[in-house]
């Protein structure tokens, strides 16, 4: 009885070791990023610094189903006297596979004007499902959080690229898919305090029923160069314009060709 147990119990391990061996995930090329880079970025509502958000990449010895992972983490706050009307103090982390640029844990903590969010996902890509921590949602292999989508997006393929190409993958968030989705609309210079860039612009795809009516309300330019880097973000709110910019960069994978020399 007791060869008889010890033999279905190997069958049944070799059995999971081999099904777990055979899941097929995703790979993408990244050219774009590596750990250690930092972005720092500006929020302005006028000629006025509202805030400040900080990018960065570091590393982790934590593992998505042994598998090796980038630890990205996403801070915003506000500056000077906005505190006294709206103050912000978030944070954002999201442990992506290194392969796939996909995530596997998810935190959120933000309190906005009061107004608190903490959030914790468990991404079982081998599985297809997230868990919040009360239960699991059935989702698609290399499903992004609101952070990786970040980085997933820098991996993107603009080579050759026509004005109207789209490009788009699901995003979980508040416990829902959503489709995030942009539109080229071409290359412009751009200038901003750090001076001249080659950029291409992007458009979000507008959802009906979504915050943004119409996609002029928000705009974004991306350096012409393997970093990928966004750096200008224009968005119109009901009482004006709302911009990001980059101010400070660190780390980078590559040469930021695109900056215009003087």
């Amino acid at each position: 009885m007791k060869k008889y147990l010890y033999s279905l119990g190997l069958a049944g391990l070799l059995v999971a070791m081999t099904s777990s061996s055979m899941i097929t995930y995703p790979s993408v090329s990244n050219t774009a990023f590596k750990q250690g880079e930092k972005l720092r970025y500006r929020v302005t509502y006028g000629f006025m610094d509202a805030g400040e958000a900080i990018l960065e990449v570091k590393p982790t010895s934590k593992k998505g189903n042994s598998r090796a992972l980038h630890h990205t983490v996403a801070t915003g706050r506000t500056l000077g006297g906005f505190n006294a009307f709206y103050k912000v103090n978030d944070k954002y982390e999201s442990y992506i596979d290194q392969k796939s640029i996909m995530p596997w844990y998810f935190k959120r903590d933000v309190n906005e004007g009061g107004f608190k969010i903490n959030q914790y996902y468990t991404f079982k890509q081998h599985h297809s499902k997230v868990n919040n921590g009360k239960k699991d949602f059935k989702v698609k292999m290399g499903i992004q959080d609101m952070i990786s989508s970040f980085y997933k997006a820098r991996t993107l393929n603009f080579k050759g690229m026509k004005k109207g190409k789209t490009f788009s993958f699901d995003c979980f968030m508040d416990d829902e898919v959503f489709k995030l989705k942009v539109k080229y609309v071409g290359d412009e210079i751009i200038k901003i305090r750090k001076g001249k860039f080659k950029c291409h612009k992007f458009v979000p795809v507008v959802q009906t029923g979504r915050y943004f009516k119409s996609e002029e309300d928000v705009n974004f330019w991306v350096t012409a160069d393997k970093n990928k880097i966004p750096v200008l973000v224009k968005a119109k709110i009901p009482v004006g314009t709302v911009k990001l910019h980059l101010v400070e960069w660190s780390g980078l994978k590559n040469e930021l060709s695109s900056k215009v020399k003087k």
